[in-house]
């Protein structure tokens, strides 16, 4: 098994190696033409994101500065995904995020670890393990999400959380470790930040 092939079965392998070093060079100056945009080149900002990703759907939007290990390249998203200031994705190996899922500023999806073992860490071992996010979410500022996290679909993170179970979905979640505070309930159909209420209206 190469190098290559062991980043997405969760081996331990070892990321300077020269095949490997050569493709994220190639895409993290992709990247960087991305981070260079202005934000009126709309069309030029959309292209980039086609060629650097695995998978974007339409109306995609990721605000610069963006960070990835390898410029997006192992990254899977739905559509009307949005993503503000530095975000960054560790993405050694893969990461799913579904359609209409926001992330706050400063927000990091980390898909590589390393051995604890100092022997091994010495020599520059590393694993990975995919990370996939549901549809309809809120990561708030500041959130980490560790290797190998499942998160369901329409779940609320808070600010600075640091993810290290999965969560399921419809839940409400915050603190570090991250844990579920409580389920998406009627009250939230009411009100939408503290006692401001909702208007009927916004359910059309």
């Amino acid at each position: 098994m190469t190098e290559s092939e062991k980043m997405h079965d969760e081996s331990l392998y070892d990321p300077s190696d020269a095949e490997i070093s050569a493709q994220q060079l190639t895409y993290l100056d992709k990247l960087y033409d991305y981070n260079q945009t202005r934000p009126t080149e709309k069309a030029k900002r959309t292209a980039l994101l086609k060629a650097l990703f695995a998978d974007i759907g339409e109306g995609c939007y990721l605000e610069p500065p963006f960070h990835a290990n390898f410029g997006g390249h192992h990254v899977h998203f739905g559509e009307r995904v949005y993503a503000n200031f530095n975000l960054t994705l560790v993405d050694d190996t893969h990461i799913y995020v579904g359609s209409r899922t926001m992330f706050g500023p400063n927000v990091t999806i980390a898909t590589a670890g390393h051995p604890i073992l100092p022997e091994l860490r010495a020599r520059g071992l590393q694993y990975n393990a995919p990370v996939h996010i549901g549809e309809n979410c809120w990561l708030g500022a500041g959130v980490i999400v560790l290797p190998g996290i499942t998160i369901g679909d329409r779940v609320v993170i808070g600010a600075g959380s640091v993810v290290t179970h999965d969560l399921p979905s419809d839940v409400v979640a915050y603190g570090n470790p991250c844990k579920v505070a409580r389920p998406v309930n009627e009250h939230d159909r009411a009100f939408y930040f503290k006692d401001h209420r909702i208007e009927p209206n916004m359910f059309n």
